[in-house]
C-alpha cells in the first residue's frame, strides 16, 4: 500500500513532523547540545544510547542499531504498518493521506471485512461467559488457562447452534462474514464455519482480527480448523502470538516458534513471552520470512516424535535458501511424548528456558540429522554423507555460514587415519577407533594467485568469481589470465579444461608455466575449500572499524548524508 501514497507527500510529512516533539510525547528525552538523548524503548538499557537529531529527521541507537525517521519510530514503537503510521502522522500535522480512488476503495473493502471479524471475535468472547458455555469454560480451567490469559489472547466460544452468529450479525456485516469464509453460504442457506468449538482469533500485527482458529469441544473429525484464506487473512503469511509477543515484550531480540494455539499460549502463561506458531502444517518460505522480517534470531520447537522431526527437517530445508550472515536459527527437540504445553507445566519456565538456550544450531541439526543412521568409519557411509548434504548446502547464498559448513562436511568425509603393523611379514591395517581424525595432508604453501589457478582447473565455474577477486587484487595475474581464458573458451568442466590445456597448442604456450615451482598439487577439496576462503575474504573488522568511524562523525553532528546511508547500509549488514 505504500507506493499507493505519493512520495512527495510522504516528504512533506516528514518536514512537518517535529521528531523531538513526536517521540517526546511518547519516553523522556534529554537535551544534550543540539541532539536529544534518552534510554532506548526499543530494548533494555540503564545508559542512555537512543539520539534524537530533530534537525537531520532521524533517531540512532549506539546500542542495539535502531535507526529512522518519524514513520520508522511510530511504525516500532506503536507496532503499526506503513500506511497506519503514514495516516498517524497526517493526523498529528493536520494533512489528509492523499490516496486514489482505487486504493480508497481497496482499504474500505479490507476495513469492513476486519469490522466483521472483530465483532465475530467480540460474539465469541460473549458467548463463552453464557450458561450454554460451561463445557467450554471447564476445559480452559482443565488446561490450566486463567482469567487474565484467556483475556489477553482474547479466547472465545462459537455455540453449537449452526446461526448463532449470522443472526447475531446486522445486515451491514452479514455479507462481509460471508466474504471471510466466518459464515458460509455454501448450501443455499447462512451457516456458520465455526460450531461447538474453542475460538482462537488470530489477530495481525496491529491487533486487528483477520481470522479464527477453532478447537472441537465434541467429536468431530477435524480436531482444529481454520479460517479460509481471504481478501485480508493469507495463512503463509501471518504469525499466531506475534501481536501479543510485542505487545509484552516491546522489542524482540528472539522468537519461538511451536506448533499449536495452546502451545503459545501455555507458554506466555509461564513468561514465555516470545512464543509464536505458523499457521499450516509446515513452515515454508514465506512463514520464514514473515519471522524474519521482525528477528533475526529463530528457535523452532517441536515435539520429538516422527512427526516433529519431519515438521524440523522441513522447516530447516526451507530455511536454507534464506539463510544469510547475521541469522541465528535453532532448534529444539522436545522429550518424546511432551508438548510446550505439557512441558513447561512439568518442569517450569525455569528449566524450560534452559531448554530454549541449548537448542541446536542450524549447522549442528543439519549434520546430525544427515548423519543418522551413517558409520563414519566406513568409506561408503562417508561418501552417503556427502551426497546427502552437499546439495544442502550448495542451496544456500554465499556466505560465511555456508563456507564453514561446507569446512565441517569436507571434515566429517575426510578420510581417516590408518594405523598399521606388520605381523608375519604381512601389512595389516586398520582404523584407529570410532573418532573422527582428518586427513594430515602434506604441508603446501601456495600463494593466491596459484591457488585461484588450480581451482579454475578444477572447477571453470569459478572463473567468474576468481576475475572479480582479480579487479580488486592487482596479484592474481596468472588466476586472472586462466579464468578469462576459460570463461572466453565456454569450458564448462574440469575434462574440458584439461583436454583444452593437453591439445590445444595456443593454451598449452600460454600457461605452460602456470604451475612452474609447485612440487604438490593439493587434493581437490583441499584446493576448493582454499579458494572458498580466498573469494570470501573476512570483512567483518573493516566493516566494524568503518561503523565506529561513522558514528563518532554522527555524534559530534558533522555527518553528511552520505555518510548515514552509509552507515545505515553497513549496520544491515549489506556492505
Amino acid at each position: 500500500m505504500s507506493g499507493l501514497i505519493p512520495q512527495r507527500f510522504i516528504e512533506e510529512l516528514l518536514d512537518r513532523v517535529d521528531l523531538a516533539e513526536l517521540i517526546g510525547s511518547r519516553i523522556t528525552l534529554k537535551k544534550a547540545g543540539g541532539n536529544y538523548k534518552a534510554r532506548c524503548p526499543f530494548h533494555d538499557e540503564k545508559t542512555p544510547s537512543f539520539n534524537v537529531r530533530p534537525d537531520k529527521g532521524f533517531y540512532h541507537c549506539f546500542g542495539c542499531g535502531a535507526h529512522g525517521d518519524a514513520i520508522s519510530f511510530v511504525r516500532e514503537f506503536d507496532n503499526l504498518g506503513f500506511t497506519e503510521a503514514v495516516e498517524e502522522l497526517a493526523r498529528r500535522a493536520g494533512l489528509e493521506v492523499p490516496y486514489d480512488q482505487a486504493a480508497r476503495q481497496e482499504m474500505q473493502q479490507a476495513r469492513t471485512l476486519t469490522d466483521a471479524l472483530e465483532f465475530a471475535n467480540g460474539f465469541y468472547q460473549d458467548a463463552l461467559q453464557q450458561p450454554g458455555a460451561a463445557l467450554a469454560r471447564d476445559y480452559l480451567r482443565q488446561r490450566g488457562l486463567d482469567a487474565a490469559t484467556i483475556e489477553q489472547y482474547q479466547i472465545g466460544y462459537a455455540p453449537g447452534d449452526g446461526q448463532a452468529l449470522h443472526q447475531a450479525a446486522d445486515n451491514s456485516l452479514q455479507k462481509p462474514l460471508i466474504e471471510t469464509g466466518t459464515v458460509s453460504d455454501k448450501y443455499g442457506r447462512p451457516r456458520d464455519l465455526f460450531r461447538n468449538r474453542i475460538m482462537f482469533p488470530i489477530r495481525n500485527t496491529r491487533g486487528k482480527t483477520i481470522a479464527f482458529g477453532g478447537r472441537t469441544l465434541g467429536d468431530d473429525k477435524a480436531k482444529y480448523i481454520n479460517s479460509p484464506e481471504s481478501d485480508v487473512f493469507h495463512k503463509s503469511r501471518e504469525i499466531y502470538g506475534l501481536f501479543e509477543a510485542q505487545r509484552a515484550l516491546r522489542r524482540l531480540d528472539r522468537l519461538l516458534v511451536v506448533e499449536g494455539y495452546m502451545d503459545v499460549i501455555a507458554l506466555a502463561q509461564h513468561g514465555i513471552h516470545e512464543a509464536v506458531a505458523t499457521l499450516g502444517t509446515a513452515t515454508n518460505q514465506d512463514s520464514l520470512q514473515a519471522l524474519l522480517r521482525h528477528v533475526r534470531h529463530v528457535v523452532f520447537c517441536f515435539d520429538g516424535d516422527n512427526a516433529g522431526f519431519r515438521a524440523a527437517d522441513r522447516a530447516m530445508e526451507n530455511a536454507l535458501e534464506l539463510m544469510a550472515d547475521g541469522l541465528h536459527l535453532q532448534f529444539l527437540m522436545l522429550p518424546q511424548g511432551e508438548d510446550p504445553d505439557t512441558l513447561v507445566r512439568k518442569e517450569g519456565p525455569d528449566a524450560f528456558r534452559k531448554r530454549i538456550e541449548g537448542a541446536a544450531p542450524l549447522s549442528r541439526f543439519l549434520f546430525d540429522r544427515q548423519s543418522e543412521g551413517l558409520d563414519l568409519n566406513l568409506p561408503e557411509h562417508r561418501g552417503e554423507l556427502r551426497a546427502r548434504t552437499e546439495p544442502m548446502l550448495n542451496r544456500m547464498p554465499r556466505s560465511t555460514l555456508r563456507d564453514a559448513m561446507w569446512h565441517e562436511m569436507l571434515r566429517l568425509c575426510g578420510r581417516r587415519e590408518w594405523q598399521g603393523k606388520r605381523e608375519g611379514g604381512k601389512d595389516f591395517r586398520r582404523f584407529k577407533g570410532s573418532e573422527r581424525i582428518s586427513e594430515e595432508p602434506v604441508e603446501v604453501r601456495l600463494s593466491k594467485d596459484s591457488s585461484l589457478s588450480l581451482a579454475v582447473i578444477e572447477a571453470p565455474e569459478l572463473a567468474e568469481e576468481v576475475l572479480e577477486a582479480a579487479r580488486r587484487d592487482r596479484s592474481l595475474r596468472q588466476a586472472a589470465s586462466l579464468a578469462n581464458w576459460v570463461r572466453e573458451s565456454g569450458l564448462k568442466r574440469h575434462g574440458e579444461v584439461i583436454e583444452a590445456l593437453a591439445f590445444d597448442s595456443r593454451a598449452r604456450a600460454r600457461f605452460f608455466h602456470l604451475f612452474d615451482g609447485i612440487e604438490h598439487v593439493p587434493e581437490r577439496e583441499n584446493i576448493l575449500a582454499s579458494a572458498r576462503e580466498l573469494l570470501t575474504p573476512n570483512q567483518e573488522g573493516v566493516r566494524q572499524q568503518t561503523i565506529t568511524a561513522l558514528m563518532k562523525r554522527m555524534a559530534t553532528g558533522q555527518s553528511t548524508a552520505e555518510e548515514l546511508q552509509e552507515l545505515i547500509r553497513l549496520q544491515r549488514g549489506e556492505g
